[in-house]
């Protein structure tokens, strides 16, 4: 059985700390908080912090390979130059901003940026997909899901993960590189939905592919990281302490520390005394290398 030692990233807690991003040219990690509507980005070695504060609602990040980062915001997608602080808006929202905002993302092996979005009436299945190819925005697909998540792409380029965090369940896609054409969908797990089960383990929230290619999820009000082989057996857990961990990202030199973000918004006082580093950005050594992260392709 792994032992694992837990270590706290940040000095703060987030409201909703999301989408941790490791630069490896810059040797730093970058994340978001939604609710606190900033960017973060901390050089572990010098323990320098710093962040830039957003007009709407950060969720995701991808390292832009011109410099600095794209950003997707309620508002749209946005550069954000980390030498100056100055933000260019790239495309506005391709949705209505009342209702819907963005929510997890990741850029493909081609150096296309996909950020599925959040319906927060969560009243009908009217979450949608979209790419920022080349500056240009297209829709993937619409419906079927009301909060898009744990976006991944295995190493031989050939497999897309996705989760709906709601309905609990994650997907895998025959995933064409050349063209960005997704196909077959089939599910790759499905967790209970009843709170009251003995074997409820929350939902899947955001996620990571390593090296080997094993999808590793964040389990939002489940307390723990599980990782699954490729044919979606389960090849362990972590447990964290924090019960809603978001998202997670491998970084460091040699890739094999895992970055682990959490949310304290609307978390009962109950739950943040019994978790006091609830909202925290975590981390820990494992023992698999991840996948150095994808620039996006302006």
């Amino acid at each position: 059985m792994n032992i694992y030692e837990i270590k706290v990233v940040s000095d703060k807690p987030m409201q909703v700390g999301e989408c941790p991003l490791w630069h490896g040219k810059e040797a730093a990690l970058y994340w978001v908080d939604i609710d606190g509507r900033a960017v973060h980005r901390l050089h572990p070695a010098s323990g320098k912090h710093e962040q830039w504060s957003m007009p709407t609602e950060p969720s995701a990040l991808a390292i832009n390979a011109g410099g600095g980062l794209i950003v997707a915001l309620r508002s749209g997608f946005a550069h954000l130059d980390t030498k100056t602080g100055s933000l260019a808006e790239i495309a506005a929202a391709p949705f209505d901003m009342s209702t819907t905002r963005f929510n997890d993302g990741k850029v493909d092996p081609a150096g296309r940026f996909w950020v599925g979005t959040i319906f927060e009436p969560r009243s009908a299945d009217a979450a949608e997909m979209f790419v920022l190819d080349k500056g240009q925005v297209r829709k993937v697909w619409s419906g079927g899901m009301t909060v898009s998540n744990g976006l991944g792409f295995s190493p031989d380029k050939r497999t897309m993960y996705h989760s709906d965090t709601t309905t609990h369940r994650i997907d895998r896609f025959d995933f064409d590189a050349a063209t960005g054409a997704i196909s077959a969908p089939q599910p790759f797990q499905r967790f209970s939905t009843d709170k009251k089960a003995f074997d409820y383990g929350g939902r899947p929230d955001g996620a990571a592919v390593d090296s080997e290619g094993n999808y590793w999820s964040a389990m939002f009000e489940g307390g723990k990281i599980l990782r699954f082989a490729p044919d979606g057996h389960l090849l362990g857990e972590i447990t964290v302490p924090v019960r809603c961990p978001t998202m997670v990202t491998f970084g460091g030199p040699d890739l094999r520390t895992l970055y682990i973000t959490s949310a304290s918004h609307n978390r009962s006082a109950a739950e943040i005394a019994d978790y006091p580093l609830t909202g925290h950005v975590l981390s820990v050594r494992v023992d698999v290398a991840g996948q150095p992260e994808t620039a996006y392709q302006a």
